[in-house]
């Protein structure tokens, strides 16, 4: 699985003109799944993702993670993170996973950061043509791969 991390003010999904969800402060998550993929993958992510210390302290330190900031999150499926561009100018993107596996890993993943973070994660609709609005904070972008785990 890959993941955009964005730290926000203020993040939005607009879906056929119609605003569906959106948060203040806390993570706008981009997410994409793989075939390779697995639940074990989901564990690690959401663990991941709830400690991340990228929000600032009291003495202005990126130590707090958006449990500690008491931040909200908003996880948006993006299949174009497994985008190719290894051949031509035109992505590839064979890697991505078709609904069928990827939805079930995708909802999991959010039942899972959920139940990490103990409150609920707002969400995109998985494979809808979305409008993503945000106000990245910093800013602050981390990308994490459950293939390299750096």
């Amino acid at each position: 699985m890959r993941a955009v991390v964005q730290r926000v003010s203020e993040a939005s999904v607009t879906i056929n003109g119609r605003e569906k969800v959106a948060i203040g402060k806390g993570l706008l998550v981009l997410i994409g799944v793989e075939d390779s993929d697995n639940f074990e993958d989901v564990e690690w992510l959401s663990g991941k993702i709830s400690r991340l210390r990228i929000f600032a302290d009291h003495q202005n330190l990126m130590n707090l993670s958006v449990q500690e900031a008491e931040g909200e999150v908003l996880a948006v499926s993006q299949f174009t993170l497994h985008a190719s561009t290894k051949k031509g100018n035109r992505p590839s993107f064979i890697k991505a996973s078709k609904p069928e596996t990827a939805i079930p890993l995708y909802e999991n993943f959010l039942n899972r950061l959920s139940a990490d973070l103990g409150k609920p994660v707002k969400s995109g609709e998985f494979g809808a043509d979305m409008q993503v609005r945000l106000l990245n904070d910093g800013p602050v972008t981390i990308i994490i791969d459950t293939k390299i785990r750096e």
